[in-house]
């Protein structure tokens, strides 16, 4: 069966060469001109993966994705979002809601379909619903932590963080592969790596007993180590 690949984005042209290209690597494709129909549509024909444009009428991209990742049935569709360079602290914003990667204006169709690959790839890797090691406990599809059998609250990305880690099954996680998989950064600079290390001191300093799993590699990243 086909993926499908819900276009958001109401310039005709970029529709039509988009729909052309992916249409030619194997994709079926819907699409929606606002973000009042596309949030719509991501309900009703559930795609595999949506590319939002963040310029918008009505409704922009910005609060579409927030929608989308806020609620049960959509929140698990990735973004890519298509951006302009003027739109840097956009595509910042839309990363920490919850958007999947970002693709600059103009682009590439086949860095475009590399970058969908990659994303669509990375959602099949899945994980058990429930994981337990010593006092931590996840539930992945009520997206719920507890240590020592009480709640501990995350953020989006700290959660993420947490279960991309646990993903990796004790391989070491550099911090440009954990702001490219979580923040969708693919060229990590200086100020942009302190990010992960910001997020994993707050995800430790919540975790409390539980932070020991996480081990820090020197001068690499990081790795998870459960009980096992």
């Amino acid at each position: 069966m086909k993926e499908t690949i819900l276009i958001v984005e109401d310039e005709k042209d970029i529709v039509k060469m988009l729909e052309y290209n992916l249409k030619k690597d194997g994709y079926s494709t819907v699409s929606a001109r606002n973000g009042e129909d596309a949030i719509e549509e991501a309900k009703k024909s559930h795609p595999s993966l949506i590319l939002l444009d963040l310029m918008l009428p009505g409704v922009d991209g910005l609060e579409v994705c927030k929608t989308l990742k806020s609620e049960r049935k959509t929140s698990s569709i990735p973004i890519i979002m298509l951006t302009a360079k003027s739109q840097e602290s956009d595509k910042i914003v839309g990363l920490e809601l919850g958007a999947d990667d970002y693709v600059t204006k103009p682009f590439s169709p086949r860095e475009l379909v590399a970058r969908i690959k990659a994303v669509l790839r990375r959602g099949k890797e899945k994980l058990p619903e429930l994981f337990k090691t010593g006092d931590l406990a996840i539930d992945f599809a009520k997206i719920a932590v507890t240590v020592k059998n009480k709640p501990v609250e995350l953020t989006a990305k700290e959660f993420e963080l947490l279960k991309t880690l646990i993903k990796a099954k004790g391989r070491v996680l550099s911090r440009d592969h954990l702001l490219d998989t979580i923040w969708g950064f693919d060229q990590a600079v200086e100020i942009q790596t302190r990010t992960v290390d910001v997020h994993v001191r707050t995800l430790r300093k919540k975790l409390k007993v539980a932070a020991k799993y996480i081990i820090t590699v020197k001068n690499y990243g990081y790795r998870f180590e459960d009980e096992a």
